[in-house]
Protein backbone atom coordinates (compact mmCIF):
# COMPACT_ATOMS: atom_id res chain seq x y z
CA UNK A 1 0.00 0.00 0.00
CA UNK A 2 2.94 2.53 0.69
CA UNK A 3 4.40 1.62 -2.55
CA UNK A 4 1.42 2.83 -4.36
CA UNK A 5 0.71 5.94 -2.60
CA UNK A 6 4.09 6.79 -3.56
CA UNK A 7 3.56 5.77 -6.88
CA UNK A 8 0.29 7.20 -6.90
CA UNK A 9 2.02 10.88 -5.36
CA UNK A 10 4.94 10.75 -7.66
CA UNK A 11 2.67 10.10 -11.25
CA UNK A 12 -0.19 13.46 -10.00
CA UNK A 13 2.98 15.17 -9.06
CA UNK A 14 4.10 14.77 -13.04
CA UNK A 15 1.18 14.81 -14.47
CA UNK A 16 0.06 17.92 -12.97
CA UNK A 17 3.15 20.03 -13.62
CA UNK A 18 2.88 18.84 -17.32
CA UNK A 19 -0.58 19.69 -17.51
CA UNK A 20 -0.09 23.38 -15.78
CA UNK A 21 2.85 24.03 -17.97
CA UNK A 22 0.76 23.38 -21.36
CA UNK A 23 -2.44 24.99 -20.21
CA UNK A 24 -1.06 28.55 -18.33
CA UNK A 25 0.91 28.60 -21.60
CA UNK A 26 -1.95 28.74 -23.77
CA UNK A 27 -3.57 31.36 -21.66
CA UNK A 28 -1.40 33.67 -23.08
CA UNK A 29 -2.54 36.17 -25.34
CA UNK A 30 -0.13 39.09 -25.50
CA UNK A 31 2.77 37.84 -25.88
CA UNK A 32 2.19 34.25 -26.93
CA UNK A 33 3.96 31.93 -24.89
CA UNK A 34 7.18 30.32 -25.81
CA UNK A 35 8.45 27.52 -24.35
CA UNK A 36 12.01 28.03 -26.12
CA UNK A 37 11.98 32.28 -25.35
CA UNK A 38 10.55 31.73 -21.52
CA UNK A 39 11.18 30.09 -18.17
CA UNK A 40 8.74 28.02 -16.65
CA UNK A 41 8.82 30.73 -13.75
CA UNK A 42 7.53 33.17 -16.03
CA UNK A 43 4.25 31.25 -16.36
CA UNK A 44 3.91 32.11 -12.37
CA UNK A 45 4.86 36.24 -12.41
CA UNK A 46 2.22 38.20 -11.24
CA UNK A 47 2.23 41.15 -13.26
CA UNK A 48 2.73 41.92 -16.50
CA UNK A 49 5.58 43.80 -18.30
CA UNK A 50 9.24 43.17 -19.57
CA UNK A 51 11.25 40.89 -17.31
CA UNK A 52 14.89 39.79 -16.40
CA UNK A 53 17.42 42.34 -17.25
CA UNK A 54 19.98 39.96 -17.84
CA UNK A 55 17.87 38.44 -20.77
CA UNK A 56 14.86 40.85 -21.18
CA UNK A 57 11.72 39.52 -22.49
CA UNK A 58 7.61 39.97 -22.28
CA UNK A 59 5.70 38.12 -19.57
CA UNK A 60 2.05 38.32 -18.70
CA UNK A 61 0.71 35.05 -17.39
CA UNK A 62 -2.93 35.19 -16.86
CA UNK A 63 -3.19 32.13 -14.42
CA UNK A 64 -0.52 32.56 -12.31
CA UNK A 65 -2.31 32.13 -9.67
CA UNK A 66 -2.88 28.55 -10.50
CA UNK A 67 0.62 27.62 -12.09
CA UNK A 68 2.04 28.66 -8.86
CA UNK A 69 -0.41 26.54 -6.71
CA UNK A 70 0.97 23.61 -9.17
CA UNK A 71 4.41 24.23 -7.78
CA UNK A 72 3.37 23.97 -4.35
CA UNK A 73 1.01 20.89 -4.93
CA UNK A 74 3.81 19.11 -7.36
CA UNK A 75 6.39 20.30 -5.01
CA UNK A 76 4.65 18.09 -1.76
CA UNK A 77 3.53 15.50 -3.69
CA UNK A 78 7.41 14.75 -5.01
CA UNK A 79 8.53 15.03 -1.47
CA UNK A 80 5.78 13.04 -0.27
CA UNK A 81 6.22 10.33 -2.40
CA UNK A 82 10.09 10.29 -2.18
CA UNK A 83 9.30 9.32 1.83
CA UNK A 84 6.60 6.96 0.88
CA UNK A 85 8.91 5.45 -1.61
CA UNK A 86 12.22 4.97 0.94
CA UNK A 87 11.48 1.65 2.23
CA UNK A 88 11.24 0.35 -1.95
CA UNK A 89 14.50 2.26 -2.86
CA UNK A 90 16.28 0.87 0.23
CA UNK A 91 18.95 -0.30 1.34
CA UNK A 92 22.29 1.64 0.98
CA UNK A 93 23.33 5.27 1.44
CA UNK A 94 22.30 6.33 -2.11
CA UNK A 95 19.07 5.38 -1.79
CA UNK A 96 19.10 8.11 1.32
CA UNK A 97 20.22 10.63 -0.78
CA UNK A 98 18.12 9.91 -3.73
CA UNK A 99 14.86 10.41 -1.14
CA UNK A 100 16.68 13.52 0.80
CA UNK A 101 17.69 15.10 -2.83
CA UNK A 102 14.04 14.83 -3.82
CA UNK A 103 12.28 15.62 -1.06
CA UNK A 104 15.08 19.34 -1.20
CA UNK A 105 13.77 19.36 -4.81
CA UNK A 106 10.05 18.98 -3.78
CA UNK A 107 10.85 22.10 -1.30
CA UNK A 108 12.67 24.19 -4.09
CA UNK A 109 9.12 23.94 -6.06
CA UNK A 110 7.21 25.11 -2.49
CA UNK A 111 9.89 27.42 -2.47
CA UNK A 112 9.62 29.12 -6.42
CA UNK A 113 5.38 28.98 -6.07
CA UNK A 114 5.30 30.51 -2.39
CA UNK A 115 7.74 33.58 -3.74
CA UNK A 116 6.86 34.12 -7.65
CA UNK A 117 10.63 35.24 -9.21
CA UNK A 118 8.81 39.15 -9.82
CA UNK A 119 7.99 39.32 -6.02
CA UNK A 120 10.75 37.97 -4.38
CA UNK A 121 13.60 37.06 -6.83
CA UNK A 122 16.12 35.93 -3.99
CA UNK A 123 13.71 32.68 -2.54
CA UNK A 124 12.95 32.26 -6.13
CA UNK A 125 16.33 31.91 -7.55
CA UNK A 126 16.84 29.59 -4.02
CA UNK A 127 13.73 27.24 -5.03
CA UNK A 128 15.04 26.89 -8.83
CA UNK A 129 18.65 26.14 -7.32
CA UNK A 130 17.57 23.41 -5.37
CA UNK A 131 15.02 21.93 -8.31
CA UNK A 132 18.08 22.22 -10.43
CA UNK A 133 20.53 20.46 -8.48
CA UNK A 134 19.15 18.07 -6.38
CA UNK A 135 16.37 16.89 -7.96
CA UNK A 136 19.51 15.73 -10.85
CA UNK A 137 21.77 14.68 -7.64
CA UNK A 138 18.70 12.36 -7.02
CA UNK A 139 18.34 10.90 -10.04
CA UNK A 140 22.53 10.38 -9.98
CA UNK A 141 22.10 8.71 -6.85
CA UNK A 142 19.39 6.22 -7.96
CA UNK A 143 21.93 5.20 -10.83
CA UNK A 144 24.26 4.12 -8.12
CA UNK A 145 21.60 1.92 -5.85
CA UNK A 146 21.78 -1.35 -4.60
CA UNK A 147 17.51 -2.34 -3.91
CA UNK A 148 15.94 -4.30 -6.82
CA UNK A 149 14.14 -1.44 -8.08
CA UNK A 150 16.31 0.89 -8.10
CA UNK A 151 18.86 -1.94 -10.01
CA UNK A 152 16.29 -2.01 -12.81
CA UNK A 153 15.92 1.13 -13.01
CA UNK A 154 19.74 2.12 -13.07
CA UNK A 155 20.25 2.82 -17.09
CA UNK A 156 16.85 5.32 -17.07
CA UNK A 157 18.49 6.48 -13.54
CA UNK A 158 21.75 7.46 -15.31
CA UNK A 159 20.56 8.71 -18.21
CA UNK A 160 17.81 11.33 -17.31
CA UNK A 161 20.43 12.38 -14.13
CA UNK A 162 23.26 13.11 -16.83
CA UNK A 163 20.60 14.84 -19.12
CA UNK A 164 19.03 16.81 -16.78
CA UNK A 165 23.14 17.67 -14.87
CA UNK A 166 24.26 19.05 -18.83
CA UNK A 167 21.01 20.88 -19.02
CA UNK A 168 21.48 22.66 -16.10
CA UNK A 169 24.65 23.41 -16.97
CA UNK A 170 23.76 24.58 -20.20
CA UNK A 171 21.18 26.86 -18.88
CA UNK A 172 22.98 28.16 -16.14
CA UNK A 173 25.73 29.19 -18.79
CA UNK A 174 23.00 30.46 -21.00
CA UNK A 175 24.08 28.04 -24.19
CA UNK A 176 20.59 27.51 -25.72
CA UNK A 177 22.52 24.74 -28.46
CA UNK A 178 19.22 25.53 -30.84
CA UNK A 179 16.21 25.20 -28.33
CA UNK A 180 16.64 28.24 -26.91
CA UNK A 181 17.35 28.91 -22.98
CA UNK A 182 13.92 27.87 -22.24
CA UNK A 183 13.74 24.81 -23.92
CA UNK A 184 17.25 24.17 -22.29
CA UNK A 185 16.02 24.79 -18.76
CA UNK A 186 13.07 22.48 -19.39
CA UNK A 187 16.13 19.97 -20.24
CA UNK A 188 17.51 20.74 -16.87
CA UNK A 189 13.94 20.27 -15.15
CA UNK A 190 11.82 17.64 -16.84
CA UNK A 191 13.99 14.72 -16.46
CA UNK A 192 13.03 14.45 -12.75
CA UNK A 193 9.75 14.14 -13.51
CA UNK A 194 10.13 11.84 -16.38
CA UNK A 195 12.10 9.38 -13.38
CA UNK A 196 9.33 9.45 -10.28
CA UNK A 197 6.67 8.83 -13.89
CA UNK A 198 8.81 5.53 -14.79
CA UNK A 199 9.53 4.70 -10.84
CA UNK A 200 5.58 5.44 -9.77
CA UNK A 201 4.39 3.45 -12.63
CA UNK A 202 6.50 0.29 -11.07
CA UNK A 203 5.80 1.04 -7.61
CA UNK A 204 1.82 1.45 -8.53
CA UNK A 205 2.90 -2.16 -9.94
CA UNK A 206 3.97 -3.48 -6.89
CA UNK A 207 2.66 -6.30 -4.57
CA UNK A 208 2.66 -7.45 -1.30
CA UNK A 209 3.53 -10.59 -2.25
CA UNK A 210 6.13 -9.43 -4.58
CA UNK A 211 8.23 -7.02 -2.55
CA UNK A 212 10.19 -4.75 -4.19
CA UNK A 213 12.88 -4.34 -1.91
Amino acid sequence: MRNRLAGACWLLAAVSFLVANVVAGLAWEQPRFSWAEHNISDLGNVTCGVWDSSRPRPVCSPWHPAMNAVFVGAGLLLALGAVLAHRALRPGRAATVTVASAVAAGSGYVLAGLHPADVDENLHVLGALLVFALGNAALLAAALGRSPLLRELRPVSAFLGLLGLAGTVLFLSRVDAGIGVGGMERVAVFPLFAWVTVTGLRLLRSRRSRPLS
